[in-house]
């Protein structure tokens, strides 16, 4: 339930109403838009009498939210979320990045990779220091010395880091790193117990959707970290397990507007992990871009036929020059204002 308030509406009166909301028993969650102060209802809302609620002077109108998602909900919140990354660098309400490197921390040659892709313009430095593998004798990550290694590229470039997350026992270790975006990967889509820790961070995440999952379920799972405080969430559409094998996964560019539609939330696509096919990448980041996307999460490696995990998916450096030119013209395409003819 949302109480949608007059736009006069006394700030005394409304902090009168969300203590009046919280002796019910319910969370109040506030959202100021650019055009009205909606007040958010969650809990047993069976508790309100909505006839009631409207009735009150500072209420315009009530409104029913049937989606269990409530805080991800842009009902809740009209205005998009812009979630800061760095001084400068943040994702959403129009403003785009690229998140680019490795799929997995190798070594020196991190520093190398680095330095391109910020050369031709990613805005993040993405790479996995601890890898959630299908088999347990593939290469797991080199786990604490990575971190090191992405922290030192940071250091050198300025570059915010990008970095999957899987036990809820390394947090400390992500903090005491300071890593800027935690990266919740498909296959803990629906760890409901990391989901929970690290919504009691004030650490962007980067949620990945499921391999199987939903919308409604990468919703819910933005739920479970919001609803331990963490509001810093970026959702990431990178491809759903269907039937069709020709690619490594069925890239649901659906997901982009319509993410938008039911959420406030910024939106960023993987093209890598969504095809499995350097050949597919170019294409369908483009795709991405066109449908909306905020921003791009690209795998690259300066030698992939010799990486240690997913180089059959990975640009090389060239090969992303190439693709952030292209970005830039479908960019101005899509959000240039058409002249308007008398």
């Amino acid at each position: 339930m949302i109480a949608i308030l007059k736009k006069n509406a006394d700030e005394n009166a409304v902090a009168h109403l969300i203590s009046w909301i919280e002796r019910k028993g319910l969370a109040a969650h506030v959202s100021r838009g650019s055009d009205e102060l909606i007040i958010g209802l969650v809990g047993d809302t069976t508790k309100i009498d909505p006839f009631l609620l409207e009735s009150m002077d500072i209420v315009e109108r009530v409104q029913r939210v049937s989606e269990p998602f409530k805080k991800a909900n842009r009902k809740f919140h009209p205005d998009d979320s812009v979630v800061e990354i760095a001084p400068g660098i943040s994702l959403g309400g129009g403003q785009f990045q690229v998140i680019a490197g490795p799929c997995s921390v190798e070594g020196e040659n991190l520093i190398r990779i680095a330095r391109r892709v910020k050369a031709a313009g990613a805005t993040m430095l993405r790479g996995g220091a601890y890898k959630p593998r299908t088999s347990p004798y593939a290469y797991q990550g080199m786990g604490p010395a990575g971190l090191d290694l992405l922290c030192e590229a940071r250091a050198e470039l300025s570059m915010p880091i990008v970095t999957e997350i899987m036990d809820p026992r390394d947090i400390p270790v992500f903090l005491e790193k300071k890593i800027d975006v935690m990266q919740i990967g498909a296959r803990n889509a629906q760890n409901f117990s990391l989901l929970r820790e690290v919504g009691k961070t004030r650490v962007p995440i980067l949620l990945k959707r499921g391999m199987s999952g939903t919308i409604d379920e990468l919703l819910m799972a933005a739920e479970y970290i919001m609803s331990e405080g963490n509001d810093r969430v970026i959702l990431c559409e990178r491809g759903i397990r269907t039937f069709e094998t020709r690619t490594r996964n069925t890239f649901d560019l659906n997901a982009v507007p319509v993410l938008h539609y039911l959420s406030h939330l910024p939106v960023v696509a993987d093209p890598s992990h969504a095809t499995g096919y350097t050949r597919y990448v170019e294409p369908m980041a483009l795709a991405a871009v066109a449908a909306g996307a905020d921003g791009l999460e690209v795998e690259v490696h300066d030698d992939p036929s010799h990486a240690w995990s997913d180089g059959a998916q990975a640009l090389t450096p060239d090969m992303f020059d190439d693709l952030m030119r292209r970005i830039a013209l479908i960019r101005a395409a899509v959000t240039e204002q058409p002249e308007v003819v008398a």
